[in-house]
């Protein structure tokens, strides 16, 4: 026992010298590094892959006389060159959608090479929703390929529900896996107050606004009716807007059946005319690579060298413990 405590002194003592070292040399670098490019656009060729995972499948199925024979046929087959392409973007969201950041490169690249007469984009979506101007703006950028005369499929394999839901009308066919979750096609806003908690312990709270409904509801005020009317005003505004928006963007929809905050799995979606198509997204690209070229468009930020060294050194403290901890195990 005596050993262990020795030990686990040792390691906290280490464990603390590295965490300041890296902590320091972060600082130093930080303070003397120019800012540079926050990112790239990085591609990858999903043709290529999906033609990898067959011929490996084969090699390890078929003997080496049939192998060879596949191999030919399908050389010759690969010598045609695919007359379009097909763009794919991920998209998975936020509760404040601070990846419509990447998203916008990402549609900025595909309109700068894409061809509207026989290309595509196929964007996988995935979001539960969240606040109104950061999905507003994801929608926008979506919208950015459809005013370029571009078609649009959005694939939805797990949710896109809310301001999710919202990003998906925008495509010219809704795709979902059938038990992938979609709708929820209302607005909610939800705050506390500790006003009643202030006043028990008698301290008072001042709030200056300029402006009758500057501010309806607070944190820390009292709430009146007036403001609590007005705040749901607001709300039913953002419905209306919100509706109005799935409406002309999916003109089938009986909006007033499906405006009512559910959501429903996609096997139910689809009789609702939320969702066009019951299919994965892996289905969608294999199909896309028997007729086109299938090109991943993704902007990846580069982590600055202080944020590489946190990462080491937040690594080197996990494998520190870890090591701690089998040895404990073992002794």
């Amino acid at each position: 026992m005596e050993f262990l405590y020795e030990y686990g002194l040792f390691l906290a003592k280490s464990v603390t010298v590295v965490v300041a070292i890296g902590a320091i040399v972060a600082l130093i670098v930080s303070a003397g590094v120019k800012p540079t490019k926050k990112g790239s656009i990085e591609i990858t060729d999903l043709s290529q892959k999906v033609k990898e995972a067959k011929a490996d499948f084969q090699a390890q199925v078929l003997d080496k006389k049939e192998f060879k024979k596949w191999h030919k046929e399908n050389k010759k087959e690969g010598i045609k060159k695919p007359e379009s392409t097909t763009f794919v973007i991920d998209f998975k969201g936020s509760l404040d959608a601070n990846e419509v950041q990447s998203l916008r490169e990402e549609v900025t690249a595909v309109l700068h090479f894409a061809d509207s007469t026989k290309d595509k984009v196929l964007l996988n979506l995935e979001s539960g929703g969240g606040v109104v101007h950061g999905y507003g703006l994801a929608a926008s950028q979506l919208q950015r390929i459809k005013s370029a005369g571009i078609p649009l499929t959005i694939a939805i394999d797990k949710v896109a529900a809310s301001g999710g839901y919202m990003m998906a009308c925008l495509a010219d066919k809704i795709v979902a896996a059938p038990f992938a979750i979609v709708g929820s096609i209302g607005v909610i806003a939800q705050i506390p107050n500790f006003n009643k908690l202030l006043k028990k312990h008698d301290i008072d709270y001042e709030q200056i606004t300029a402006g009758e409904y500057k501010r309806t509801l607070t944190l820390f005020g009292e709430n009146t009716d007036k403001g609590r009317e007005k705040f749901k005003e607001e709300i039913e505004q953002t419905h209306g807007l919100f509706k109005q928006f799935v409406a002309e963007a999916r003109p089938k929809v009986d909006i007033d059946r499906v405006a009512t905050g559910e959501h429903w799995f996609a096997r139910q979606a689809i009789e609702l005319d939320l969702v066009d198509e019951l299919k994965t997204s892996d289905e969608l690209i294999i199909q896309a690579t028997n007729d086109s070229k299938v090109l991943k468009v993704q902007f990846k930020t580069r982590k600055s060298l202080p944020e590489r060294l946190g990462v080491s050194v937040a690594v080197t403290v996990e494998k520190l413990f870890q090591s701690a901890l089998s040895r404990f195990k073992y002794q």
